[in-house]
């Protein structure tokens, strides 16, 4: 699978996409693109990221870049490479695992199944995060059956007396593979879903000839600031690289300090808004990403392997990961 065909995905589900010479895009939002795929880290240059959004009528443009570039927010990917065994993992966690592989049945179903009863795994993952306004039920079977005939496109769940307690969507690209969505029921957590289902199909993925790592996520816009503390419990690693959201010439002196704050206190009032949430974090990763490095918050993962702030903008040729 290549990234056409996920562009292909984008566009049945609705998205405008677009393609330029560093990457692909699509509308995430009202007048907002996202570059993908997700785990690609681009170098723009200017003149693409404004005519992109001048020709388009594009308010926005949201998109990973290099630790070393020279703006945008210190952020991170959350991936994982070979050697992944449960023998390497803390105790509690290979625990967890055991107990869950024990419950549940790891399995691949079919995504006309996943659009039918997933949306109750949906459903309530959406609502633990109070996030349940970013989707309906009618555009999450829409998002499912939109993948079911597309190569490298996969969904498998965990299952507990013939119902579905997990669930993830997964998708190979070239040598990545990418899982945009993962479910599970509250009513199955203390059973430890989640980490049986993360566990099986990560070792599954990587099982497979040719490929070279798994992409879980980008630090999210507007998820909980813990959301992916699970997924570190599980050995996933964060990949330090900058998010860059840059704003429309005419509409860049608007995206300030000023405007996020404003924003930011309309979100206290209204939290579950979607709209507002990710508005108040497109505006904080603008805002924030035009400081150095050194003088931005680093998100809390980055700070447990006291990475170091100082000097990094003169290691411009330096490839810098955090493993």
């Amino acid at each position: 699978m290549n990234a056409e065909i996920f562009a292909e995905w984008m566009r049945r589900q609705g998205h405008r996409v677009f393609r330029t010479a560093s990457s692909y895009w699509y509308e995430a939002g009202p007048r907002v693109l996202q570059a993908f795929p997700y785990h690609w880290v681009i170098s723009p240059e200017k003149k693409e990221i404004r005519e992109l959004m001048t020709k388009n009528g594009m308010a926005a443009v949201r998109y990973s870049t290099p630790l070393r570039a020279s703006g945008g927010k210190a952020s991170y990917h959350v991936v994982l490479h070979k050697p992944y065994e449960l023998e390497s993992l803390k105790t509690q966690t290979r625990n967890g695992i055991k107990r869950g592989l024990g419950h549940f049945q790891i399995e691949r179903i079919c995504f006309e199944q996943l659009a039918v009863d997933g949306w109750a795994l949906q459903r309530d993952t959406l609502e633990r995060q109070d996030r349940l306004r970013s989707m309906t039920q009618a555009e999450w079977e829409v998002l499912c059956r939109s993948a079911e005939d597309l190569p490298g496109f996969e969904a498998w769940a965990a299952i507990s007396n013939g119902e579905l307690a997990g669930a993830v969507i997964i998708c190979r690209i070239d040598d990545m593979f990418n899982v945009p969505y993962a479910m599970s029921h509250s009513r199955f957590l203390c059973n430890h879903v989640n980490n049986a289902v993360f566990y099986a199909v990560s070792t599954n993925m990587l099982e497979r000839e040719g490929v070279k790592g798994i992409f879980y996520t980008v630090q999210s816009l507007d998820a909980p600031a813990n959301i992916d503390e699970f997924k570190f419990r599980m050995g996933f690693k964060p990949t330090a690289i900058r998010q860059r959201v840059d704003f429309h010439p005419l509409l860049r002196p608007l995206a300030n300090k000023v405007t996020h704050s404003l924003t930011r206190n309309l979100l206290q009032r209204d939290p579950s808004n979607p709209r507002l949430a990710k508005a108040e974090g497109i505006l904080r990763f603008h805002v924030e990403g035009n400081y150095e490095l050194s003088e931005q918050p680093w998100p809390e993962c980055l700070e447990r392997r006291h990475y170091p702030r100082v000097g990094l903008q003169a290691r411009r040729t330096t490839t810098l990961q955090i493993g």
